[in-house]
């Protein structure tokens, strides 16, 4: 006969049953690290808002891969704790830190005249940084609204001063950052800056929609450069993104949300897969004007395809940047 277990006993096997469950739905869930037999040696990637979640993950991939890799930051002192600990990790001294505020236009500007006097190459470049839902007064620099400006207006003026080098570096790549929530988004052309009317969703919403118009008509321009540009999903992802989401931050959600909600949610190890794939893959090196889900092409809202949209957007960004004056 067996002997009946403690009742403690019983109730600590049940919790790790029930932990070891919610692990491997996890593990399922997310998507398999990618090849690790693809190089990225002496290839140079920039990848913004590096420092934490998704961008310090990818950062650490690349490096892992014997890229130079240039964390372009807001925060240099949180980008050299990052630094220094992907370092350690991967024993690639090839690793950066440079300052980049995408709320500041200057910032950005002064950014990429530091990259070109230490490089003359740039194979990759990773706009990955980001915010969401922030309060109603938040506003870039140059009055931009915060999401619109640092998710959309700062990449925008980024990529476009750097084309020229990453044109001499063929074949070479972009990677933007995207969203699903870009498939509820409107590019609000009355009130493209949300000063008459502001809901943090709805800005957020939008300026993913126009990560995706921008990889659209890049793409156009960039044919036959031996340039492309695609746009990525990478899942919802715990990360400090939603650190504006006050609900999620609470003790209500830690207790009785985050727990049911945990296994279903990647981190950033494996959020990170698909933008390295985009970057490095050698089946992707033609691709491009393309969106992408778990190593997957899917398609667009129909939103996401308006090419006079697309156009429409470039034009306003080139004045509200002042590329158009370079």
């Amino acid at each position: 006969m067996f002997k009946k277990l403690p009742k403690p006993l019983l109730i600590g096997s049940g919790l790790a049953t029930v932990l070891g469950a919610a692990c491997l739905t996890k593990e399922m869930m997310g998507e398999p690290r990618y090849r690790g037999d693809i190089l990225a040696e002496n290839k140079v990637v920039i990848i913004t808002g590096a420092n934490t979640g998704i961008g310090k993950e990818t950062a650490r991939e690349l490096a892992k891969r014997k890229a130079k890799v240039y964390m372009a930051c807001r925060d240099l002192k949180r980008c050299e704790a990052a630094r220094e600990d992907i370092v350690l990790d991967t024993k690639n001294k090839y690793v950066y830190c440079r300052k980049c505020d995408l709320a500041s236009l200057d910032s950005i500007r002064e950014f990429v005249d530091v990259f070109k006097k230490e490089q003359d190459r740039l194979d990759v470049l990773i706009n990955n940084a980001g915010v969401m839902r922030t309060p109603k007064d938040s506003k870039t620099k140059e009055g931009f609204e915060m999401q619109l400006g640092v998710n959309h207006m700062g990449h925008f003026l980024l990529t476009n001063l750097l084309l020229d080098t990453l044109k001499k570096s063929t074949p070479s790549r972009i990677v933007n950052v995207s969203s699903v929530a870009h498939k509820r988004g409107k590019i609000n052309k009355e009130d493209l800056n949300s000063e008459k009317n502001y809901d943090p969703a709805v800005a957020y919403s939008q300026s993913k929609l126009a990560n995706v118009l921008f990889t659209r008509e890049l793409a156009k321009r960039l044919e036959g450069t031996g340039v492309t540009v695609n746009s990525v999903h990478p899942g919802i992802v715990d990360t400090k993104i939603i650190r504006h989401m006050g609900f999620f931050n609470s003790w209500t959600a830690t207790i009785f949300l985050k727990p049911f909600v945990w296994p279903f949610i990647k981190g950033p190890t494996q959020a990170c897969q698909t933008p390295v794939y985009l970057a490095i893959s050698p089946e992707v090196e033609k691709v491009t004007g393309k969106y992408f889900c778990n190593y997957e092409q899917e398609q667009v809202s129909e939103a996401g395809q308006d090419d006079k949209t697309a156009k429409w957007l470039w034009l306003v960004s080139e004045k509200w940047t002042r590329l158009c004056k370079i």
